[in-house]
């Protein structure tokens, strides 16, 4: 995995002008993403939703066969678009060497039919579902609480809860999984609110044998358990516990360190080698992001200089996500000047390999270096905190007499660019960043 493009934002087919035409949209952009250097596209949740307060972004499902080919909830398409669009989509991708990322919500339901009694509680809920599409009808022991199970691990707002613990629900699951896989083309899953059922469901999903056009699929997979890094960790463990294919999780320590770093003065940069990360403990396994659908709300946005999380994520380990809204309607990308996301997304696929190791720390300057590989030289990243000054410092390289060369840089007041510089025979070199900015630096030779 590369670098994962989310390919939507909360609202994006009506604030985009793109309502049910999101997936021909995300098609034109193929070409470009790709040319860029982006290996992978989430897409948002393709299933027919309840769509109770007008056109849903999916995360209510409703009828899991339905993408926009069944007349139900409002009309044919979802609000992206219709089974063939996004088929289209899927092929332009694969085409041009891009994986797909199905968003998995198989927490709740949205939308029933009818309601029931539940014999267990007493109750009349809405859990009977008879979707057209004819497959994964569901009533109320498909949902919690019933004979398997009296509540699931997390329950999601007032939405009925699929049960896990039956047997029918979860086979129901692995089938859907195959069939997005096998059928529809996806290469991947990210598990919407993970916390909310067990993990084991997961690992399943994860560890089915699938096939298409005669070659086997293992599915990349990222799971959103949105806690602080020990849970999460905790989780990850228990999740991948004899897994033949584990499973990635969402770094949401690691984006709080980043908001905070973007929007409070006085952020001490020290803080990023204490602060409490699943990058930190298990880099492998994290996926970094700066922004998300999840959160859209007022107070959660990072406000200020967000370039300066993304040269973090882009540069370090973990496999970074870089969120559509940023990218092209905020204007992030600067494409064609080494200043922006497009930049920094060149350097991760060309330069950033090998353990990160931090040269200097103090409260307003941050140097780190990657050594590379077989394929990738290696970087150098400095990242300068300080608002009214360039600031460097000395750092021992694992690069002897050797020059290096800014590849993206970046500075709120000033855009200049960093002057080369040369290390010594001990590997000894100074770098440098602009005024509340960052600046990465390549080897480009003696």
């Amino acid at each position: 995995m590369g670098v994962l493009m989310q390919a939507f934002y909360w609202y994006c087919p009506r604030d985009d002008d793109k309502e049910f035409k999101w997936w021909p949209h995300v098609r034109a952009q193929i070409p470009l993403l790709a040319a860029a250097g982006f290996s992978s596209l989430w897409l948002p949740p393709v299933h027919k939703a309840a769509s109770l307060y007008g056109p849903s972004m999916g995360y209510d499902p409703y009828d899991y066969y339905d993408i926009g080919d069944f007349d139900q909830k409002g009309g044919v398409p979802t609000w992206f678009g219709t089974k063939q669009e996004l088929l289209d989509l899927i092929s332009e991708a694969h085409a041009h060497g891009l994986t797909l990322l199905a968003d998995m919500v198989i927490n709740h339901n949205g939308g029933a039919d009818a309601q029931e009694l539940n014999p267990i509680t007493n109750e009349m809920r809405w859990t009977l579902f008879e979707p057209r599409s004819g497959r994964f009808p569901r009533n109320w022991e498909s949902f919690t609480p019933n004979r398997y199970e009296a509540v699931g691990e997390s329950n999601f707002g007032d939405f009925p809860d699929l049960s896990h613990a039956n047997p029918d629900v979860q086979r129901e699951l692995l089938a859907l999984a195959r069939w997005l896989i096998e059928e529809i083309g996806f290469d991947g899953f990210r598990y919407d609110y993970a916390k909310g059922y067990a993990s084991s469901t997961i690992r399943a999903i994860q560890d089915q044998t699938y096939e298409r056009n005669s070659q086997r699929v293992a599915p990349w997979g990222v799971a959103e358990f949105w806690e602080w890094a020990g849970s999460t960790l905790q989780w990850l463990e228990a999740a991948n516990r004899e897994s033949s294919n584990p499973v990635h999780v969402f770094d949401f320590g690691l984006r709080e360190m980043l908001k905070s770093l973007c929007d409070e003065p006085g952020f001490s940069l020290r803080a990023i080698n204490a602060w409490e990360t699943v990058l930190r403990e298990k880099p492998g396994d994290a996926v970094t992001f700066v922004e998300s659908h999840d959160l859209r709300d007022d107070g959660r946005p990072i406000q200020n200089d967000k370039l300066l999380a993304y040269s973090f994520i882009l540069t370090h380990e973990g496999h970074p996500c870089v969120y559509w809204k940023d990218y092209f309607n905020h204007g992030l990308a600067l494409r064609a000047s080494p200043h922006g996301i497009d930049a920094l997304v060149d350097v991760h696929a060309h330069h950033a390999a090998g353990r990160a190791e931090v040269l200097h720390t103090d409260d307003d300057l941050y140097i780190m270096q990657r050594a590379g590989d077989a394929d990738r030289p290696g970087l150098i990243y400095v990242l300068n905190n300080r608002g009214d000054d360039w600031r460097g410092a000395w750092g021992t390289t694992r690069w002897p007499s050797t020059t290096f060369r800014p590849l993206a840089w970046w500075g709120r007041t000033d855009m200049a660019r960093p002057i080369n510089q040369v290390t010594g025979r001990d590997g000894r070199g100074q770098f440098f960043a602009a005024p509340r900015g960052f600046a990465v630096y390549v080897p480009s030779g003696p």
